[in-house]
């Protein structure tokens, strides 16, 4: 037994070395027997001696109290999504662009690991912060989860503040079990190891977490103070902290050298433990990273080389109609199981009923099946000479399958309208309550149907009648809790008038279409007609008959709504006078500002901003690498404005 505080400094020094050699470097150097029951004598001193414990002893990775949710946290720097390419013609155009300007140059290869993206910030060596990806500014608060993870060090020897990038893995073989687990208990099973590892990071109970043996892989590093030339070296100096190396790490100079990487890695893929969906290209030397920089979407310095899709036989045995959100009804595979990247497929897209009419898919017959990455698996091709003549044609709904009420048929898309259907209720107001739409904090998914299950809200309407005594009859809600909720729903009143239509949920009716809508008509929106709607730049046929359908089903609930939320009319910008003002301009191409600042000063010096070029555009503006906006301007005869030219026009210099 441990008897003082310097055996007990030892024990744990001992712990965390053997849980290194175990969890990171694949290579135990004693039996599990013997690590547990040093691991059982550190617990025991731990109890008697509360005040002496050190907070990166192993066993304080489980432990904190369940959480009623999770808080928002903002990144200290943004995270960025990546280009995708999927073959090596894409491949050798990303290289190119590049190349051409700075040729020679090093590149950085990994593997592409298909798991949930967390950012770790560590402040004076301890593990401070890890937060979800999120929207790449901001995302979940999970700290107490990731300190279950056992390849997630507590402490490293880094004493700068730092934040370092990886992916959360769920293995294969600890997928399986998992879903096991959850079929024998009646319970759905994950759809692919990547969703099951996204799941165990969000539970609110840590301990839950703890027991799904998750892995960190470590692939980027943001705000730090490092001083490296290469991102290579820079990696390396992560890994040597205390990290999970990856299986594979090559600097290559040539495409015909990265292609290598990229043969050798597609065969290694199927004797990896983890998932990967393909491997990652990054530009080596930082400093050219940062002089390339970023799109709005994407940095220009890095690109995802993806995998192939997998492609497997099966029988098609049903098609069930599923109503979303919107009222769209999405024809549902019922597949006979089978097995692609190690997931068993049972279901899969057929996209739309006309889709199904293109391909003369009929039930019993034999298809081909796609899936790549994370991509939903989907039917692509029907093997008709397997066919037997007893297959039968699948039929276009004309009622939903859910209400029974009359569905818009709009060719491609089949809809239902009516708001208050039983299938879209959940899904409807989680969307209504989300932070593009009337931003109700507090109101996720879980909540929503907790409510909805509870009979508590039929629809939309019925969250703004919700009381204290409601609440406080529901599981895990205590005072608190319930007082926060009633407050966002409150606090949702009064929200501009474009949040409000946007929440509504129409087909074809986003954000954008949202404000041009209230711009318009202001509060009288629900009294356009389609030719008042047709007026509007950019709205087309398809847009405005969903728009006076759903108006035409559901006017009376969302006149009710808005006597209940009084959504703020918009306001009306000071006139200003600009080489722009009154004049339709169309942005393409890379531009020395992201996109959408460009877009935001230009209208508010009058422009109107559109993402579709025609004989109306005045100007199409462009940076580098512009696209087939360009290209139609030109041939339309639109005038087109070099970037500089933008900034000349409007008396400023372009920005460095």
């Amino acid at each position: 037994m441990i008897k003082n505080h310097e055996e007990y400094r030892q024990a744990v020094e001992k712990l965390k070395r053997w849980a290194y050699a175990y969890y990171i470097e694949d290579n135990p150097e004693v039996t599990d027997e013997v690590y547990d029951q040093l691991y059982r004598e550190v617990e025991a001193y731990e109890k008697a001696h509360p005040d002496e414990i050190d907070p990166t002893s192993p066993t304080q990775r489980v432990g904190a109290p369940i959480k009623e949710g999770f808080r928002k946290a903002k990144h200290l720097s943004r995270m960025w999504s990546m280009e995708d390419v999927f073959n090596a013609a894409e491949f050798e155009e990303w290289f190119q662009r590049i190349d051409r300007q700075y040729p020679g140059e090093r590149y950085y290869v990994e593997p592409k690991f298909d798991g949930a993206s967390l950012n770790l910030i560590y402040e004076n060596g301890l593990l401070k912060e890890a937060i979800t990806r999120g929207d790449g500014v901001e995302g979940e608060e999970v700290t107490a989860n990731a300190r279950t993870i056992r390849s997630i060090p507590l402490d490293i020897d880094h004493k700068g503040l730092i934040e370092i990038r990886g992916e959360v893995l769920m293995t294969l073989e600890e997928f399986d079990r998992l879903n096991k687990e959850r079929v024998d208990r009646g319970e759905a099973p994950f759809a692919n190891p990547r969703n099951a590892a996204a799941g165990s990071l969000r539970q609110l109970d840590p301990s839950v977490t703890a027991r799904r043996n998750l892995i960190f892989q470590p692939w980027g590093v943001g705000v730090n103070d490092l001083n490296y030339e290469y991102l290579s070296d820079l990696m390396g100096y992560i890994y040597d902290l205390g990290f999970r190396k990856p299986p594979l790490r090559e600097v290559c100079h040539t495409p015909k050298e990265i292609e290598a990487i990229y043969e050798k890695l597609g065969k290694m893929r199927q004797e990896l433990p983890v998932m990967l969906d393909g491997m990652v290209v990054k530009v080596d030397r930082i400093a050219l990273q940062e002089k390339l920089g970023y799109t709005v979407k994407y940095p220009r310095w890095m690109v995802a080389y993806k995998f192939p899709a997998v492609e497997k036989q099966t029988r098609l045995l049903d098609v069930i109609p599923q109503v979303g959100r919107t009222g769209v009804i999405t024809p549902v595979a019922v597949l006979e199981p089978v097995e692609v990247e190690g997931v068993i497929v049972e279901r899969a897209t057929l996209n739309n009923y006309d889709y199904i009419a293109k391909l003369d898919i009929r039930i019993g017959d034999m298809v081909t099946l796609i899936r790549s990455g994370d991509v939903i698996p989907k039917i692509i091709k029907v093997l008709k000479e397997y066919r037997t003549g007893k297959e039968k044609p699948i039929k276009r709904p004309t009622h939903c399958p859910v209400c029974g009420s009359e569905v818009l048929d709009e060719g491609p898309l089949v809809k239902c309208q009516n708001l208050s259907c039983p299938a879209r209720v959940v899904n409807s107001i989680i969307y209504f309550a989300s932070k593009g739409c009337m931003n109700i904090d507090g109101l996720g998914e879980k909540i929503v149907q907790q409510l909805y299950d509870a009979g508590l809200v039929k629809d939309v309407e019925d969250l703004y009648h919700l009381t204290m005594e409601d609440l406080l009859k529901l599981e895990g809600f205590k005072e608190k809790k319930a007082s926060n909720l009633l407050k966002a729903i409150e606090a949702s009143k009064g929200q501009e008038c474009w949040r409000f239509v946007n929440a509504l949920g129409i087909e074809h009716i986003g954000e954008v279409a949202s404000k041009k809508i209230c711009e318009t008509f202001g509060l009288d929106f629900i009294q356009a007609d389609k030719e008042a709607l047709l007026s509007i730049e950019g709205f087309g046929e398809e847009m405005a008959n969903s728009f006076l359908e759903f108006m035409r089903v559901n006017g009376d609930k969302v006149r009710r709504l808005m006597a209940i939320i009084h959504p703020a009319p918009p306001v009306k910008e000071e006139e200003v006078h600009s080489p722009f003002s009154g004049k339709t301009v169309v942005l393409t191409g890379t531009m020395s500002k992201p996109r959408p600042e460009i877009k935001e000063m230009l209208e508010h010096l009058g422009a109107h901003v559109t993402g579709s070029v025609s004989h109306k555009t005045d100007y199409v503006i462009y940076g580098e690498d512009p696209g087939s906006k360009y290209d139609k301007a030109k041939a339309l005869g639109v005038e087109l404005l070099p970037e500089e030219k933008m900034w000349e026009m409007l008396g400023e210099h372009q920005p460095a």
